[in-house]
């Protein structure tokens, strides 16, 4: 109990120096423990951009590929699922639901989705959320279109604008492309996070409609109006991807199983809990340079009061002169400046952790609003206090150098006037 209350002592006696200390400590703490946070809610969110799916199906390709093109919208699909498969899987009894989309169109840039309004209640998201409007509703009509928050944001729209699709994946629209059906924003998202804010969503028969008159790139386009287009049988004869669930998880690879050996055509099913896996792993080198990073963040601080005391030796050879006099033995100076280090770790972990957590709270809703991200706060898990004890250990070990210093002093060295 005296050598913490000498240490307490000491450490007020340096209070510039061992604050700057502490804070610095304490930086490197929200540092490492924020990015720690934010590589697992990033890692969560990653795998957790469709939810509540239980198989993706497309045509035949790597599981990568398909998961990148009809979840991720990067890329082009090798080909098209015709409507006859489609309709072949509806009527297997361990369908619950199915969501066909339809790829291939843009605007300036963002990729349009073809679908039903189905894809807004059964595409979900971070642990089951569904998609919810921040502004306006679902498209009822024909040439209505709903936009994801990022669309709205990057180019300024709203609910009523009208707005022209391109062909392909460009930016900039070529030759007419289908500027004369022009359509109606009826709906914004709320923020996802996920690739539905930067998506373009309308109907699969507007899809359809608007490749009515296009024969290998030629534009020969006999309907005019809104009317003319309801009269036509605008049912799609193929879509790009289907996502599916299942009356039950029990069946999920026998009808995988199924997919993968359909005799009609070509077409393969994914579980994309699985190939999200698969494609973290791929990334995740970034994941541990970022962690390095950190690491040196840490080690800088500790190495910040490994300097400062053994700095503030010189100042104190008088005090270890005192306190030898008065009895102390080496193995008590030594003792001294480990609990100093010790106390000094313990306060820059703890504030350091305490502030990052207030912080979260603080600003979880914004950086949610603004980045996407959903950061889940709950009581520090096992990375996180392991982290705090090895950078607490470090500290004590960073201790034990200046604590070997003071401790080969003699008695005669604080003693000595130096000119």
């Amino acid at each position: 109990m005296l050598v913490f209350n000498l240490a307490y002592k000491s450490i007020m006696n340096r209070k510039l120096t061992s604050l700057l200390t502490i804070i610095s400590i304490s930086l490197s703490v929200i540092l490492i423990l924020s990015v720690e946070k934010i590589r697992k809610s990033t890692r969560t969110s990653f795998i957790n951009t469709i939810s509540g799916t239980d198989l993706v199906i497309g045509p035949r390709a790597s599981g990568i590929q398909l998961l990148l093109y009809s979840v991720f919208h990067m890329g082009d699909a090798t080909a098209n699922i015709t409507i006859k498969t489609v309709e072949d899987i509806k009527k297997r009894s361990e369908i619950d639901w199915v969501v066909p989309i339809s790829l291939g169109d843009s605007h300036k840039g963002f990729r349009v989705i073809g679908t039903t309004n189905n894809y807004f209640e059964r595409i979900r998201y971070r642990r089951n959320m569904t998609l919810k409007f921040d502004k306006g509703n679902s498209f009822s009509n024909l040439f209505e279109a709903v936009i994801g928050n990022d669309v709205a944001n990057s180019l300024g729209y709203n609910v009523g604008d009208k707005i022209i699709l391109a062909h392909g994946t460009g930016d900039v629209i070529f030759g007419k492309d289908h500027i004369d059906t022009p359509f109606i924003i009826s709906g914004i998202l709320e923020k996802t996070g996920t690739p539905s804010d930067r998506a373009v969503i309308v109907s699969l028969e507007a899809i359809e409609a608007i490749h009515i008159g296009w024969n290998s790139g030629t534009y020969d386009k006999k309907v005019k109006t809104v009317k003319d287009y309801k009269a036509i049988n605008l049912k799609p004869t193929n879509v790009t991807a289907l996502f599916v669930g299942l009356k039950s998880r029990m069946t999920t690879f026998s009808f995988q199983r199924w997919i993968n050996r359909y005799s009609q055509e070509p077409i393969t099913a994914i579980l994309p809990g699985v190939v999200f896996g698969e494609l973290w792993s791929l990334i995740i080198n970034i994941e541990k340079a970022l962690f390095i990073v950190t690491s040196m963040v840490v080690f800088t601080a500790l190495l910040g009061m490994i300097v400062s005391i053994l700095s503030s030796l010189n100042e104190r050879r008088r005090e270890m002169a005192i306190l030898r006099s008065l009895g102390a033995k080496p193995i008590h100076i030594f003792t001294l400046f480990i609990t100093e280090s010790s106390c000094i770790a313990f306060l820059g972990v703890f504030s350091g952790a305490t502030t990052m957590y207030a912080l979260l709270f603080t600003f979880k809703s914004i950086i949610e609003k603004f980045t996407g991200l959903y950061i889940e706060i709950t009581s520090p898990g096992n990375n996180e206090f392991i982290i705090m004890l090895i950078i607490i250990l470090a500290s004590i070990i960073s201790g034990v150098i200046p604590a070997l210093r003071a401790y080969s002093l003699s008695l005669s060295d604080g003693l000595i006037v130096k000119s």
